[in-house]
């Protein structure tokens, strides 16, 4: 009987050479492994030789290299036309962007296009507002445009203030102030007030939450109709001229805007999926966060005209009153002596299915090349733009200049470097959102951070960042490398003057870093696609200075001359912005 011992004293046969012979082989190619293995792990890779992170050499070529002058020249440029999605103004900027960025050096340029739902004003039917009497005379109507800044009074195409996607009608009926169109505003109006807004127009002062938030809550509360206006206890700092003579929005200012409730989903018939051709698409009366009622905005001067003789209710509170000289009643409808008088409403915009194009560029890495940076901001304005977008469109055009010029001699970053010109920002942040939509597995299995970089100015009082956890601490380490523009702060830090301007809330000896939020075109990057995220751009002080955003934001006033006269004459401030997103890249 064979034992175990007994078979391995046997002489061996041709089948245990076999096996001698596959060992060897097989602990060849092990040690081999293990080899090439250790080399890999301790030899530093030839190509890290052209890469570095922004610090040394490096850092120091991208700081002389990036100049003011370039950001101002290129935000002049810009900001000469309109852009609106979806017209052939925007579509000639992208091309120009992409001329440009392919000159600056990049590895590829490319214009990617979608056919989304798009909304505008119908040309020969204007919108507006009316006070109509008992027999349905007109005895107000509102303006139908801004008078043009001056300088700007020979440009055509300039698109009248809409609220986009607003459905079509000419309801009329009583009117009832809304204050700011909250949840809690509508709960107070029904529930403490007794004041019904079923069958009502409504009207609601910007500010507090995102206007088609207001237009859902008036649907929800019966309403028929939605008046949006910029009242100046939110859209004007006190003490400061309406432009052109300061940075306030004038009476006839109107904001325009998109009315959508789309928490995301893109464009409105393709929800979940890039707008290609071969895509299924929604019927266009069922669109994904379509408003089922008119809306239009006024300016304060005309919100003034509908509010001023309101009957009903005294305003609940004092908070419920702006600075107009009006007594802020609720209504519904006009005091005894206008009783018979009613607010009639003229809206005929069109939605339509418009094609789209992003700009975007790469630079490949050469140490990881299949993980992915990218630096996006949006190209498309209501109008001029000077401050939305195009002061962030500046500045992105500025830092892929100067990769471009150091790529020419010689450097590469270390991950491959993605620059992208969105489109249609401004109609539900569609540009990016198709885009990642289409490219959502390789973005999930290689994106490592997203940069936004919309506005780069709001004010000129301090940085303002809002990023993931995941960067705070990069944040903290670039700004310190960054020199202050403040005054003041000369030989200090960017990190120092932000800290001692507006230091943490909720940590000890750091500056403050805000959450990200929605509405801008990091939103899909991080909320859908779960990609780390952050932006920065200078800001006012907003412990003393409670008006919303900036006065002119989304006008006709949106200008050039607005930043480069009252926000920023040296563009100092959008330098440091510049740098700062740039050594984040």
């Amino acid at each position: 009987m064979w034992t175990a011992l007994g078979t391995l004293s046997e002489p061996p046969g041709p089948r245990a050479a076999s096996g001698r012979f596959w060992a060897a082989t097989l602990g060849a190619a092990v040690g081999l492994f293990l080899l090439g293995f250790l080399i890999g792990w301790f030899a530093k890779p030839v190509e890290e030789k052209t890469s570095s992170s922004p610090h040394g050499e490096v850092k120091a070529a991208f700081m002389a290299e990036m100049k003011a002058e370039n950001i101002k020249q290129f935000l002049f440029n810009f900001t000469q036309l309109p852009h609106l999605a979806g017209t052939k103004e925007n579509l000639h900027l992208a091309q120009q962007v992409q001329a440009e960025w392919k000159a600056f050096g990049l590895d590829s340029v490319q214009l990617v296009h979608y056919d989304v739902l798009l909304s505008y004003p119908d040309e020969t039917k204007p919108n507006y507002i009316s006070i109509i009497d008992e027999y349905g005379n007109e005895i107000f109507n509102t303006s139908l445009s801004e008078p043009p800044p001056p300088g700007y009074e020979a440009v055509r195409d300039v698109v009248p203030p809409y609220s986009a996607f607003s459905a079509q009608g000419m309801p009329e009926g009583e009117l009832v102030y809304v204050n700011y169109g909250r949840t809690e505003d509508f709960f107070k109006l029904e529930r403490e007030m007794g004041i019904n807004c079923t069958g009502k127009i409504v009207i609601a002062r910007y500010g507090k939450i995102f206007r088609g938030n207001k237009v859902r809550n008036a649907e929800l509360a019966g309403a028929k109709g939605v008046i949006l206006y910029s009242d100046p206890a939110d859209y004007c700092a006190p003490g400061v001229d309406p432009y052109p003579d300061g940075w306030n929005l004038p009476g006839g200012g109107a904001q325009r805007g998109n009315v959508l409730n789309l928490n995301g989903a893109g464009d409105p018939l393709t929800p979940g999926y890039p707008a290609k051709e071969y895509t299924y698409r929604l019927d266009k009366a069922s669109g994904v966060g379509l408003p089922k009622i008119p809306v239009h905005p006024v300016g304060y001067h005309d919100a003034e005209s509908l509010l001023r003789n309101m009957g009903g209710s005294a305003p609940p509170h004092s908070s419920w009153k702006g600075n107009l000289n009006v007594s802020y009643n609720v209504g519904p409808g006009f005091t005894s002596n206008y009783s018979t008088r009613k607010v009639k409403m003229h809206v005929h915009s069109n939605n339509k299915v418009t094609r789209i194009y992003n700009v975007i560029g790469t630079i490949r890495g050469t140490v990881e090349p299949d993980r992915y940076v990218i630096l996006g901001g949006h190209r498309d304005s209501w109008v001029f733009g000077g401050i939305d977008p195009q002061s962030g469109a500046a500045v992105v055009h500025e830092i892929v200049r100067s990769f471009g010029k150091l790529k020419k001699e010689g450097w590469r970053p270390r991950r491959t470097v993605i620059f992208a010109s969105w489109d249609a920002e401004e109609f539900g942040l569609l540009g990016s959102t198709e885009w990642a939509e289409e490219n959502a597995k390789l973005l999930q299995a290689r994106g490592v951070a997203y940069i936004n970089a919309d506005s780069s100015i709001e004010g000129n009082y301090t940085l303002r960042v809002d990023c993931t956890p995941l960067m705070y601490r990069l944040v903290y380490s670039v700004t310190k490398e960054i020199p202050s523009p403040d005054e003041g702060f000369e030989g200090e830090s960017l990190y120092e003057s932000w800290y001692k301007k507006n230091p943490s809330r909720e940590y000890k000896e750091v500056p403050r870093i805000n959450k990200l939020g929605s509405g801008n075109d990091f939103e899909v990057f991080f909320q859908r696609l779960g990609i780390a995220s952050g932006r920065a751009r200078y800001s006012k002080n907003w412990n003393v200075e409670k008006y919303s955003s900036y006065p002119v934001y989304h006008s006709v006033y949106e200008t050039y001359e607005i930043v480069e006269r009252f926000y920023d004459p040296t563009f100092k401030n959008h330098l440091t912005v510049a740098q700062m997103l740039c050594f984040q890249l």
